[in-house]
């Protein structure tokens, strides 16, 4: 047995290299069949297996057990149960195209396709979309030159050497051959995705028309205006963007479900905290102030995160409400946030929690792939819990917010990262340059990711500021090598490195697999600053050690990396 190539994909989560897609299979569903202690998610891809723990501990624990793993194909990966009958009208605008890139007319295309077991291999993109292997790679084609900017749901596609089925509207690059009534997701099923990794598929040709609807958004409906007596929030203003988040769905990557959740989890938790909720009790998120409400009822609120200016007003004479401390918002009267002088997300918690419909088990929203509430619109009523007796209001409590983020633009805000699992991919200069220089968080930004631009590079220590002598206009990180990286799965704080050369840090709401090489990893310490950190922003990355998050010494250009 040759024991697999393991990477490390920040200080929680392994990355394991195998030699093809049926190993992936063979470790995927051992992982799943029998999970390691701390094991939070487990995603198979093209030619990898990313194994995420909640804790540095538990991770390193893991690597030897993963070592052990037998890798050979057929243990436990094939396909269980009958297979799942998918029924497709052959009329797809490529369909031609990929009889003549395969030397197949049309007719031999949808027999090819129909004549040869298929198996889901691994998921991601989208929730429910299941990349599907065949028996064969009669059909192996390449994507369009020039993706389409939409895809109805539905469509039967081919790309590589898989197959598979869009289960909502969404831009792509595959050729598509047919449409299919299928639905691949569907939140009122007990299982929403049709399709999970081993499972198999029989493409059935039809000749009648397919009449297909667009599937209903993902999102929850969102709360009425109740006349109830219990207690609740009327959204007035929402500002830019105000969602409700509580601490995600994790364990869902399988079926291209990212966690979301908070986008920074302690000043979330601080929040709750402070009125004596419970920890993953549902929160408004809002960013770059706005945000109005209304009190329906009596309330007991807090607010964390960004340093922002709020003010009540009412019958009485308006007030200002403070930070990081609990405080009573009564029946009828407003609170309004200004613009915040430091940080970018603030949180809202009420007593008693925001009482919306779960979606897969959270109430967050996921602003990527549409799952869970809407974003909140003037008019909203959000409904309150019931309080738990049990838990008692918190004593005001120092912001979570860190001094670097609240110096605001004079000097850069300092993220520590851990080697990439592609960390190979770049040249020694990159390496160097992802440390040696600042970067900046530019307007394009959002919960998906933070987009960087290139800022100064200086010889100074980390954590200084440059004098004006060292300054130089820095350049974006290069690759060794043009090779295309197959899918992969990704966690929060990768720095993922499109051709541009710009770095883009994953935040909540990131996609569960990625085509671009992860050169670091943020440590999960450092998500909340990295999602605090407004447009303009200066930072700079610090390589430290993943064993104890110590600062690696400077002659160590860039962050190291544990492989076996």
């Amino acid at each position: 047995m040759t024991p697999p190539e393991i990477r490390w994909a920040g200080p929680r989560a392994l990355l394991i290299q195998l030699e093809s897609l049926e190993s992936v299979l063979t470790v995927h569903a051992h992982l799943q069949q029998h999970p390691l202690r701390g094991q939070v998610d487990v995603l198979a891809a093209a030619r990898t297996v990313l194994a995420v723990f909640d804790s540095g501990t538990n991770a390193r624990a893991a690597r030897a057990a993963v070592a052990q793993v037998d890798t050979a194909p057929g243990g436990g990966a094939a396909a269980a149960g009958d297979p799942v009958r998918i029924e497709v009208v052959y009329d797809g605008d490529d369909l031609a195209e990929v009889g003549r890139l395969t030397g197949l007319d049309p007719d031999g295309v949808i027999a090819a396709h129909t004549g040869q077991l298929w198996t889901a291999a691994f998921g991601g993109f989208a929730p429910g979309f299941a990349y599907l292997v065949g028996e064969n790679e009669s059909l192996t084609v390449p994507r369009r030159s020039t993706p389409r900017t939409a895809v109805p749901a539905g469509a039967v596609a081919l790309a590589g050497n898989f197959s598979a089925v869009y289960p909502r509207r969404s831009p792509g690059g595959w050729q598509l051959i047919g449409r299919t009534a299928s639905r691949l997701w569907d939140l009122d099923r007990e299982q929403p995705a049709l399709l999970r990794p081993g499972t198999a598929v029989r493409y059935v040709a039809v000749r009648e028309s397919v009449t297909l609807t667009t599937p209903a958004t993902d999102a929850a409906p969102s709360p009425a205006t109740p006349e109830e007596a219990g207690p609740s929030l009327e959204i007035l203003a929402p500002g830019p963007q105000s969602l409700i988040q509580d601490l995600g769905r994790p364990g869902l990557g399988d079926v291209g479900v990212s966690k979301a959740g908070a986008a920074d989890t302690a000043s979330a938790r601080q929040a709750n905290r402070l009125v004596g909720n419970a920890p993953g009790d549902a929160v408004i998120e809002t960013i770059l102030g706005g945000l109005t409400v209304r009190a329906r009822g009596e309330l007991t609120v807090a607010l964390t995160g960004a340093l922002t200016p709020a003010g009540i007003s009412g019958d009485d004479t308006p007030r200002p409400a403070p930070m990081c401390s609990p405080f009573a918002l009564h029946d009828g009267e407003t609170l309004h946030l200004d613009a915040p002088d430091a940080g970018l997300r603030t949180y809202l918690a009420i007593r008693g929690g925001i009482d919306v419909p779960e979606v897969l088990g959270s109430r967050s929203t996921d602003v990527m792939s549409g799952i869970g509430p809407a974003p909140l619109a003037a008019g909203t009523v959000l409904p309150v819990g019931v309080v738990d007796q049990g838990r008692t209001v918190g004593a005001a409590e120092p912001s979570t917010l860190p001094a670097t983020v609240r110096s605001g633009m004079h000097e850069p805000v300092l993220l520590r990262i851990t080697g990439g699992p592609r960390h190979d991919w770049f040249t020694d200069e990159s390496l160097r340059a992802l440390t040696g220089q600042s970067w900046s968080v530019t307007a394009e930004s959002n919960r998906i990711g933070v987009r960087l631009a290139v800022g100064e590079q200086d010889d100074a220590a980390p954590g200084t500021t440059p004098g004006p002598t060292t300054e130089k206009t820095g350049t974006p990180l290069q690759r060794l090598t043009a090779d295309e990286l197959p899918s992969e799965g990704v966690v929060a704080g990768s720095l993922q490195v499109p051709p541009s050369g710009l770095p883009v840090l994953f935040l909540a709401d990131h996609p569960v697999t990625g085509g671009y090489p992860v050169i670091g990893v943020v440590v999960p310490e450092d998500l909340g600053v990295a999602a605090q950190l407004a447009p303009g922003t200066r930072l700079r990355f610090q390589a430290v050690d993943p064993e104890n998050l110590q600062p690696i010494p400077r002659p160590h250009q860039h962050p190291p990396t544990r492989s076996s």
